[in-house]
């Protein structure tokens, strides 16, 4: 079976921790001591979040004046290789020695022309309050949304057009390798002349934009792209829930793409819908099964018996009791 996993921010960084390597790294063992036996059982692809690494790095830009802050673009790139290094050595360890583990950048397409870059709406970077966020606005021309009692930076997500590496991914899980790709919803690229035919030429300049593209999208893209029979969204909250934080909150086990669509108003923009909405793309396109639960409860999650199982097998919702 042909499995992607899209590790959740706390499989990097859990709130409200220091953004030092040695955190990252630790969480990173946890999350490969999760990936490994799906990896000894599956051919396995690996995307992950990079919020607040690429956050840190804009902020460390942001303290050397000399010369202008890197654009997203290259900083996605930067968090790509760093991040990618950590699960490739940390994950390493737990598989046999022989069974070879590739990162790949990965560039992906969006439109220049999508709204969300009149509307940003991605958190990156470490929380803020009030007074600091309004300060660093004023400072940086930055811009802040609320994130909970607190601040986050936030910048325009662009949806995901096309993954440019999906034959080079194919190619290396067909060499028996474990895939680290598409990190932080892959590197935002766009074509300079959107009205250019499809091939390239002079014409046709591929360049970056300062964008961060969800990584929930992008890895339900990548899924589709390589014909995978699984996509897994590992996080930070055990399943998706109706009436969070509410007496009366339920978990679902269950739920046809129809059915959730009903319930979008449910969940938050900024955290749980843009996973709904690409667990439903992903079962819909494929008619293969989409799962948001846990870090710990991957495997589990593969047999359907932990997190919200997403698919077309069935109509309806189910609850977990």
């Amino acid at each position: 079976m042909r499995v992607v996993v899209a590790l959740g921010g706390n499989a990097l960084l859990r709130r409200g921790q220091a953004m030092t390597a040695e955190n990252q790294r630790e969480n990173v063992r946890t999350a490969s001591a999760q990936l490994a036996p799906v990896a000894m059982e599956h051919e396995l692809v690996v995307a992950h979040g990079n919020g607040p690494q690429v956050g840190l790095l804009a902020l460390q830009g942001a303290a050397y004046t000399e010369v202008p802050i890197y654009p997203l673009d290259i900083l996605g790139a930067e968090t790509q290789g760093m991040i990618g290094y950590l699960v490739e050595q940390e994950l390493g360890n737990l598989v046999p020695f022989d069974k070879p583990l590739a990162t790949l950048l990965t560039m992906i397409e969006v439109d220049p022309d999508d709204p969300a870059f009149s509307n940003p709406s991605k958190p990156i970077g470490p929380i803020y309050d009030r007074e600091s966020a309004d300060a660093m606005a004023k400072e940086k021309d930055w811009d802040f949304k609320p994130d909970g009692d607190y601040f986050r930076r936030v910048v325009p997500s662009p949806k995901p057009k096309r993954i440019f590496e999906l034959r080079q991914i194919r190619w290396l899980l067909e060499q028996g390798a474990i895939v680290i790709c598409a990190g932080g919803g892959g590197i935002p690229v766009m074509y300079a002349d959107s009205d250019a035919p499809a091939q390239s030429g002079p014409d046709k300049q591929l360049v970056g934009i300062e964008a961060v593209i969800d990584k929930d999208h992008a890895s339900g893209l990548l899924a589709t792209g390589i014909d995978a029979d699984y996509f897994v969204m590992a996080t930070d909250a055990d399943a998706a829930y109706v009436d969070w934080g509410k007496p009366a909150q339920r978990a679902i086990a269950h739920a046809h793409p129809d059915a959730l669509d009903e319930l979008a108003a449910e969940f938050a923009a900024g955290s749980m819908l843009p996973k709904i909405q690409a667990a439903c793309e992903f079962a819909r396109s494929s008619g293969h099964r989409a799962a948001i639960g846990g870090l710990t409860d991957i495997t589990q999650m593969l047999t359907g018996s932990a997190g919200t199982i997403v698919s077309t097998e069935q109509a309806g919702i189910t609850y977990r009791s």
